[in-house]
């Protein structure tokens, strides 16, 4: 742990409170001009317990150039936090609080927020029996079943070698909370994190897994291994879970489900929020993907790589890469792999790292712009359906998709 904050730490330690010697699960939740955190803590209180005791730990914060409202929401937030708190106790868990109001300008936002947030976890740890305890990410607008905390404790004891897990999420899809039109966005978008996720399956690739920072989890000594979360704006769960996955052993955890909330936000350039706002200020009827061709290419590729160790043709990966590559500096990138390879599967692995999450979705703007222009979400899902020969012939609209593809990812008979 030392060497850790020696070089990634931030912060000294912020919670004075000594730690049950049982803990054995933190969550950790980036609160930011958040009206329902609440709710979030209710679900959490609510779930079965492990046989480990767990903390909460709320980060809230805010930049040091945020406005007045929203400085006002946040001491708003911690009243009824400290009012929340002193009426729900159980013995197996606690609630922490670490204000962070005057986050630096350059990283104020919710990579820097986690880090905090999972930085103490580490630190709590260390106080405890389970040195290696399991850093959980969720958010301050979700909520989660009952058996969350329980199914977390028992897939991380089934598999004592994982470095962490994504967690199974399902976006509310109908209700009276939300208007018709962003149930209508969020059952698409969600369409769209699957097909996509389910297309990277298809490619065989080992980092097909989804990347949702409010459904993840982490051992504490591979959380340290990797340097920790970083202090990006957005998109730092994507950036971070496949860190992990480096590691090898990365899983899914499928037995329990975190449902985040589909509103409008504008607090990231990206992501849930972000999709909503756009697809309910745009006006849009039909929701646009990649085309089904683009994983396609992508499979093929993939399939190939085993070959380049012993012969190399440019020309026989496919156009859309010939493309993409310039001929001499990837013949030339292929040579140094196999240089530094003494088998088949160290060159592979090799190789994808190489061929990583971030290569693969350049690649596919890459194709979009220049290859397989954008196609209707529903025609790209159609095809990918086709090609994997799952569900009935007859599914003609977005949310009989998602059905299909939520029990596809689940494991359940399509």
């Amino acid at each position: 742990m030392s060497k850790y904050f020696e070089k990634y730490g931030i912060r000294p330690k912020l919670i004075e409170e000594k730690p049950d010697p049982q803990l054995g699960i933190c969550v950790v939740i980036p609160c930011y001009n958040e009206p329902d955190l609440e709710f979030s803590l209710e679900s959490l209180y609510k779930c079965n317990a492990p046989t480990c005791s767990v903390e909460v730990i709320v980060v809230l914060n805010a930049g040091e150039q945020s406005d007045s409202d929203v400085m006002a929401q946040n001491r708003e937030t911690e009243r009824e936090f400290r009012k929340w708190t002193s009426e729900h106790s159980h013995a197996w868990i606690s609630f922490h609080l670490i204000k962070e109001n005057r986050l630096p300008k350059k990283h104020a936002g919710v990579g820097l927020a986690r880090k905090i947030g999972m930085d103490e976890a580490v630190r709590r740890f260390t106080l405890c029996e389970s040195k290696d305890g399991i850093i959980v990410c969720y958010d301050a607008d979700s909520t989660c079943d009952q058996n969350y905390l329980t199914a977390i404790e028992k897939h991380f004891n089934k598999y004592p070698k994982t470095p962490g897990c994504s967690i199974r999420y399902e976006h509310p899809v109908a209700g009276s909370k939300f208007t018709a039109k962003v149930y209508d966005g969020i059952i698409k978008y969600e369409l769209f994190l699957r097909y996509y996720n389910q297309g990277l399956k298809d490619a065989g690739l080992p980092y097909a897994f989804h990347t949702v920072g409010s459904c993840m989890a982490v051992r504490s000594s591979a959380y340290q291994k990797q340097g920790g979360m970083n202090k990006r704006k957005a998109g730092e769960d994507f950036y971070f879970i496949h860190k992990i996955i480096q590691l090898g052993g990365f899983t899914e955890l499928n037995e329990t489900r975190v449902i985040p909330s589909p509103r409008e936000s504008d607090r990231v350039p990206f992501g849930t929020g972000k999709a909503i706002t756009d697809w309910i200020m745009t006006g849009r009827e039909e929701y646009m993907t990649y085309d089904h061709r683009t994983f396609m290419d992508i499979r093929k590729f993939v399939l190939s790589i085993p070959n380049f160790r012993c012969e190399f043709v440019f020309e026989n990966i496919p156009k859309s890469f010939q493309s993409f590559y310039e001929k001499r500096k990837f013949t030339n990138k292929i040579l140094e792999i196999r240089k530094n390879s003494s088998s088949d599967t160290t060159f592979l692995k090799r190789f994808l790292r190489f061929f990583d999450a971030f290569q693969v979705l350049k690649f596919v703007h890459f194709c979009r712009d220049h290859f397989y222009p954008n196609t209707t979400l529903e025609q790209a899902v159609r095809s990918q359906i086709a090609f994997k020969k799952i569900g009935p012939n007859t599914l003609d609209n977005a949310l009989e998709m998602l059905w299909i593809y939520r029990k596809l990812e689940e494991g359940a008979d399509c």
